[in-house]
């Protein structure tokens, strides 16, 4: 089944030609049968290739899914087009009444800045708070891991002496959670960021269980017990090329950074990196709309229970 978008979508061009099912929303209003609703709070300064990379991922599904993008009003990215903003985007006003089947935040370049510095903070807080009763289950990315971590935990984020950058291997530590169904005992996620979430802070909460971690990066994917609330911090959506543009605008920003670990060929940055985390980047997506999103969300959305954490 296809994934429901825009066709005019920067997205929809290069998705089918990687042959991704895509359906456009005037084809869609000809089926009899509910997608569903995924929203995307897009906090990455390149919007329209984070829009991409996880559309490519929520479209390997024989589920229909219908997504609507979000911007912060109390931020304006200077990064992206207003016009793509504008026709393709919303901000929390046009959809505080509505209801989702799902929700994933992205990560955000602001991970060295404390939380309550950041310019939309209140307004992240109040969407975060929304979607305890207005989305069946959040699926947070990196930094946006590390905000929801905070916000609804209170678990800190600590700096790193220096940037985490690179695809490291992971240990899969419960292989009968559905949201890693499928999982090899060993596996590969990219990172990064400037700072970490600690395991012994997360093991404080009993609603919380970590599915996978690292020596290196650490945790990397937590649950919710009642599957309601997921916190990815790696970046299993990044595409092949992603963290060698990443490297390559901090070389030219003088920033002398560290070359990615284990992504390019012989630590080569002149060479095509490897990408060895693309299934399992599939597999993470296409488990959380199966388990979470379609199985267990009510047919009503009025039906949504409020997360009680």
């Amino acid at each position: 089944m296809p994934i429901k978008i825009h066709g005019s979508l920067p997205a929809h061009r290069i998705l089918e030609s990687e042959n991704v099912f895509v359906m456009t929303e005037q084809r869609a209003l000809l089926q009899d049968i509910r997608p569903l609703k995924i929203l995307i709070l897009n906090l990455m300064p390149t919007k329209i290739e984070t829009e991409t990379q996880l559309l490519r991922l929520l479209g390997n599904s024989p589920l229909q899914v219908e997504v609507e993008l979000l911007q912060t009003a109390s931020y304006s990215s200077k990064n992206t087009p207003v016009s793509h903003l504008t026709d393709f985007y919303k901000v929390f006003s046009d959809i505080r009444d509505c209801r989702y089947d799902g929700m994933i935040i992205t990560g955000a370049p602001v991970e060295t800045m404390e939380f309550t510095e950041v310019d939309y903070w209140d307004e992240l807080c109040e969407i975060m708070e929304w979607s305890k009763k207005n989305v069946y289950s959040t699926l947070h990315i990196c930094w946006g891991a590390q905000a929801a971590l905070y916000y609804h935990f209170g678990i800190k984020k600590y700096p790193l002496a220096e940037k985490l950058s690179g695809v490291y291997e992971h240990r899969l530590l419960n292989p009968l959670h559905p949201l890693v169904r499928g999982f090899d005992d060993r596996f590969m996620i990219p990172h990064s960021r400037n700072t970490e979430v600690r395991s012994e802070d997360i093991a404080r909460h009993s609603d919380l269980v970590v599915l996978a971690k690292s020596n290196i990066a650490g945790a990397a994917i937590i649950a919710h017990k009642n599957g309601r609330q997921f916190f990815s911090t790696g970046h299993a959506e990044y595409d092949r090329h992603t963290l060698a543009s990443e490297y390559y605008r901090d070389v030219n920003r003088g920033l002398n950074p560290n070359v990615p670990e284990n992504y390019f060929p012989d630590d080569d940055p002149a060479s095509l990196p490897f990408h060895t985390w693309r299934s399992h980047a599939h597999l993470l997506f296409s488990n959380w709309l199966n388990y979470y999103v379609y199985q267990q969300t009510p047919y009503d959305l009025k039906e949504l229970i409020d997360i009680k954490n």
